[in-house]
């Protein structure tokens, strides 16, 4: 100790006479063995801690005034505390380097190559399946038309012109030569397309003009017009029905409304198809088990005519759920608009109801108008929300004017017409079903009304698809284009394989003879098989 520093010395000294009192004190507590002075010894210490007494104001007002704060404050003071004493996470020293050799016990499998090397030789897995021999065989099927689309077509495995009972032309507008004049002059004035979304830059006269065309002709407050049929009724559903909203839906309906129910995210319920009584019994079951839950959106999906089956649906019994169970009702019109009614005004004119009783009423362009696009009816407020909720309307770009003058001027069409040729297209159904009825083995389904035939085998067999498109090539090579109905794998309920053959206009009583003639001998050689 004498030859220390004198200056560090000195320190000494004070440090000693700076704890010589609280060595009395430490002894003192070890003699009487009371905690309380340790405590007293720590908050003397604490008061001498610059600022204390203001952190101990600020801990006794907020614990008075509330003290649940109090509590979490601590708790992420400790929680800090806790993560800056923490050690830090280093990975795995274990690891090698891409420059170095792998380590033995990994030698044994990669035979001695670097790890760069095997990355090179790494092979993702195929983003999707190869093709089935059944795929490619469907794919190459495909006919492909040259020319123009209309009663009778040129396609590439044929030599001669066919006659084409698979397309939506029902009532034959894409042979009109007025519309083709219209189309002409919307072309040289408006140019290819808008360029554009509706919301944003793509609107011009001709979309108002159409949708205003549409209100009248339909007799609903309002319209509005979307660029493509299959996106309109999987855009309009989410737009109106959101997570913990409730669908009753058919299960007959379409793949393009299953894919907006699926977007929707709501509760779908299902009943049988076109079956009343069915939805009648879900309606009630809803009604008793969500009664005292919160009050959501509640809506009836369902098709004027089905697509998968060819059905009528029964528009005055459901308006009578619908008001008895207080739902709001969404109809797809796709193929009903221009096919059902007395001038094709659609199902709500079969049925001899107004189309404003139809909350959503969505329809297309693509059928039996012979154009393109889609639209949805109702009223002001239903056609308003989805000018800046409706995706499909907001993004994508506006229908092509030429389409929409087409549109307008079918309408004018069918408002001049008063009904003609839906009675002759109803004639002309009528001789193609009783005929198809007679020919054994097969199972004729839809409506007596309905111009869309389904056929499918009366009994299941096994590689029912390739025997169905078996009897299409077959019935290609003399003359007639039927199609057979295709599935994509991502159908809600399963869809069985048939047949489709759609009545027009454009063809005359000899060519719906000659289609059953062809039908006939092509399933009696496969019977006979």
């Amino acid at each position: 100790m004498t030859s220390q520093n004198p200056i560090a010395q000195l320190h000494h000294r004070q440090a000693l006479h700076f704890l010589y009192p609280y060595f009395h004190v430490y002894e003192a507590a070890v003699m009487t063995l009371d905690p309380s002075i340790y405590v007293n010894l720590l908050v003397e210490k604490f008061h001498l801690i610059p600022g204390s007494q203001i952190l101990m104001r600020y801990i006794k007002s907020s614990y008075q005034d509330d003290p649940i704060r109090s509590i979490i404050e601590l708790f992420l003071v400790f929680f800090t505390l806790r993560y800056l004493l923490s050690k830090r996470y280093r990975p795995d020293k274990n690891y090698v380097k891409f420059t170095q050799q792998v380590h033995i016990h990994i030698r044994v499998y990669s035979k001695g190559q670097e790890i760069d090397d095997l990355v090179d030789e790494w092979q993702p897995e195929s983003l999707v399946t190869p093709l089935s021999r059944q795929d490619q065989t469907e794919l190459d099927k495909i006919p492909v038309i040259i020319g123009p689309a209309g009663p009778k077509v040129r396609i590439q495995s044929h030599p001669k012109p066919v006659l084409s009972a698979s397309t939506f032309n029902f009532l034959n507008l894409h042979s009109s030569c007025a519309l083709r004049e219209r189309a002409v002059s919307a072309l040289r004035t408006y140019g290819v397309g808008a360029c554009g979304p509706p919301g944003f830059y793509g609107t011009q006269d001709v979309h108002v003009n159409l949708e205003k065309e549409l209100a009248t002709f339909l007799d609903v407050p309002a319209s509005i017009i979307y660029a493509q049929a299959y996106s309109t009724v999987s855009s309009v559903i989410p737009s109106f029905a959101k997570r913990g909203d409730i669908i009753v839906a058919d299960k007959g309906i379409s793949f393009p409304i299953q894919k907006g129910l699926s977007i929707s995210r709501s509760t779908i319920l299902w009943y049988e198809h076109n079956d009343v009584d069915s939805l009648e019994l879900v309606l009630d079951q809803v009604r008793r088990e969500f009664s005292k839950k919160p009050l959501t959106r509640r809506f009836i999906v369902t098709e004027g005519l089905f697509e998968s089956t060819g059905k009528i649906l029964d528009l005055p019994k459901i308006l009578e759920l619908k008001r008895k169970f207080k739902y709001r009702l969404i109809l797809d019109e796709s193929i009903s608009f221009g096919t059902l009614g007395r001038t094709g005004r659609g199902i709500s004119e079969h049925w001899g109801c107004h189309a404003s009783d139809i909350d959503i009423l969505i329809g297309s362009y693509a059928h039996a108008i012979s154009s393109a696009g889609g639209f949805c009816a109702g009223s002001e407020e239903v056609v308003a929300h989805q000018r800046i909720n409706s995706p499909s309307y907001v993004f994508s770009a506006a229908l092509p004017a030429m389409l929409g003058a087409v549109s307008i001027g079918a309408l004018e069409i069918l408002k001049k017409d008063d009904g003609e040729m839906i009675k002759t297209l109803r004639e002309l159904t009528k001789v193609m079903r009783t005929g198809l009825n007679r020919i054994d083995g097969i199972s004729v389904s839809g409506d007596s009304d309905s111009p869309m035939v389904l056929i499918s085998l009366k009994e299941p067999v096994p590689e029912e698809d390739k025997i169905l498109q078996d009897i299409v090539d077959e019935c290609i090579n003399n003359g007639i284009l039927i199609t057979r109905t295709k599935r994509v794998g991502q159908e809600m309920w399963p869809v069985r394989s048939s047949l489709r053959l759609c009545v027009g206009l454009g063809m005359a009583k000899r060519d719906v003879e000659r289609t059953i003639s062809v039908l006939r001998g092509a399933f009696n050689r496969r019977r006979s098989r």
